[in-house]
């Protein structure tokens, strides 16, 4: 039986931890160099994974920018790009996002939903997707399971904030980068990098810090979050 894949988190964050502030558009917390090392990232994943809720309110394209590293997995046997990912328990997802673009026949974005999920993404699809029902409840480590199924052995989560707790507070994150941009959003209303959970160990359990990089003004925190 294949293991499950590698797991990555990435996120970029505020000083303050925020992922995002409320106006209408998107908070760029990171700066060119790092946008260029998640790019880097992006093209060493076999998948890329974010939530309904991101979907929804980023409209990400999820692609690898590089001409070059799209052509170097290519030439090594890859598709063009990473397989996209998203996980919604209601089937919430819109028809026409970008996130949909770039889906071939052979390799259609994945949507890991409930049974009711499924039943309702089936009447709203139109763009080619593989839809995968994992029970009434949203199963985190039978979605990794199914992933390795699939010859997936290193998935980068790009959020959002409910995606990364679920993986933390399961336990089922392997490595994970934090890029902090300097600034303080400050509002209430604004989506947090974490949700309350109950976490591996609880407050007196210590990551693992592997390495600590200057990218310009950001600085991106790489971190073993479980015991090796």
């Amino acid at each position: 039986m294949a293991g499950r894949p590698f797991v990555l988190l990435s996120v970029a964050v505020s000083v303050d931890g925020y992922i995002d502030d409320t106006a209408a558009e998107r908070l760029l917390l990171s700066n060119e160099a790092d946008f260029d090392r998640v790019d880097a990232l992006r093209a060493r994943s076999d998948a890329i994974l974010v939530g309904a809720e991101t979907v929804r309110r980023d409209n990400p394209r999820l692609i690898v920018k590089s001409e070059d590293r799209r052509r170097n997995r290519v030439a090594a046997g890859q598709p063009e790009y990473p397989r996209k990912v998203t996980v919604t328990a209601a089937g919430e997802l819109d028809p026409d996002a970008r996130f949909w673009q770039h889906g071939t026949e052979e390799h259609p974005p994945l949507v890991y939903t409930t049974e009711t999920g499924a039943r309702r993404l089936a009447d709203r699809l139109t763009a080619p997707a593989e839809i995968v029902a994992l029970g009434t409840e949203l199963d985190f480590g039978a979605l990794l399971d199914d992933l390795g199924a699939r010859g997936i052995d290193r998935l980068m989560v790009e959020g959002g904030g409910r995606i990364h707790t679920a993986f933390l507070a399961g336990g089922l994150a392997d490595e994970l980068h934090l890029a902090i941009g300097p600034t303080l959003v400050g509002d209430p209303h604004a989506p947090r990098f974490l949700h309350p959970a109950r976490f591996p160990g609880g407050s007196t359990h210590r990551m693992e810090l592997l390495e600590v990089t200057q990218l310009g003004d950001v600085a991106v925190l790489r971190y073993r979050p479980q015991e090796s």
